[in-house]
């Protein structure tokens, strides 16, 4: 790949934005050893330094202040008070003018940037940027409209209702069950509930992040995951968490969760969750890239729990695992997600 100008987009306002801040300094370094001239801004507190009508030109270490992924999410509210200039516009101060400098803009952006809000404005900006567009990233970020769509379209996966609060349940909850907030990510917001007193207090704290819930059959079995590029499935990888289930802080705190890629499974099996995973990349309309979580029962059978259209690029990342098991190292796996992205 001849070398590019190229905006990493990352950080944030959601409860994601170390997961960003991690994904968007491994991807930044990783295409800075490849020889691109390469920008790491955050999205929401800008850049307020000189030089931004000719950022590419700046020379620092875009990364030097970044901390890391701790056990808990990050305060929001603080987040917010150290905006510089005090907006609450979504991007902070010189973000747009520096990503149109850029050849395409490197999505590293989970959470507030899975929504499709952020790739509408590109659109109409004219602004290249990585992973799906802005129709297939709101349907996935969705997690009880992608559901409607996977009932109707034959994708097997957990039975579920979505609630508001306020709502009453339209069928009787069966315990054990998971509840999680309609449109997040991590496992931030989401609980299993093993009674009634569980499953109110679930509620009540998941409705702290959203205004609407999803309460969902919990499969017990195995977990998987399955990246799929330009439609082509990945080999699987199986995540298993050293204690409880794939939560935040064993999803990204180095030894909390033994995974496996490939995957120790039957050919058939392995077959049946990559066939689901393109399944679910058409069905969702999902554009470049994307990774599709699993459970697979005691049977056997398979059980899609949803889509992320912006996967972690952490070093302890899925989809990075995924491209390796095929002999694609990180940063060969950063410039093609940039190929593909350029010809969605």
């Amino acid at each position: 790949m001849e070398a590019m100008k190229i905006v990493v987009l990352t950080g944030g306002i959601s409860t994601e934005r170390d997961v960003s801040l991690s994904s968007g300094s491994k991807i930044y370094q990783a295409l800075r050893q490849r020889g691109h001239n390469v920008v790491l801004v955050d999205v929401f507190l800008g850049y307020e330094g000189e030089g931004a009508e000719d950022i590419f030109r700046v020379s620092r270490d875009w990364t030097a202040e970044n901390e890391g992924i701790l056990q808990t999410h990050p305060d929001l509210a603080q987040i917010r008070a150290l905006r510089p200039d005090g907006d609450s516009m979504y991007f902070g101060p010189h973000v747009i003018t520096i990503c149109r400098q850029a050849d395409i803009v490197f999505m590293a952006l989970h959470g507030d940037g899975e929504t499709g809000r952020i790739q509408a404005a590109f659109d109409l900006m004219g602004i290249r940027y990585t992973g799906s567009d802005y129709v297939s990233s709101a349907i996935a970020m969705d997690k009880a409209l992608a559901k409607e769509l996977f009932f109707h379209n034959g994708i097997p996966t957990p039975e579920s209702f979505a609630l508001k609060k306020g709502e009453q349940e339209p069928v009787v909850v069966s315990f054990p069950c998971v509840v999680k907030v309609c449109s997040g990510g991590s496992s931030v917001g989401v609980y299993i509930c093993e009674d009634e007193a569980a499953y109110e207090a679930a509620k009540q704290e998941a409705y702290t992040y959203d205004g609407e819930i999803l309460v969902e059959q919990y499969i017990r079995g195995r977990e998987f995951s399955v990246g799929v590029i330009e439609g082509k499935a990945l080999p699987a990888i199986e995540i298993a968490p050293l204690s409880g289930f794939y939560d935040y802080k064993n999803k990204y705190q180095a030894g909390s969760t033994v995974e496996t890629c490939p995957a120790d499974i039957s050919r058939e099996a392995e077959m049946r969750l990559r066939k689901t995973a393109e399944a679910v990349f058409r069905v969702l309309r999902l554009k470049a890239y994307a990774r599709m979580d699993f459970m697979m029962n005691e049977a056997g059978e398979v059980f899609c729990l949803e889509a992320n259209t912006l996967p972690g690029m952490t070093p302890t990342s899925l989809l990075p695992q995924e491209a390796a098991a095929q002999g694609m190292d990180y940063g060969t796996l950063c410039e093609h997600l940039i190929e593909v992205s350029l010809r969605k």
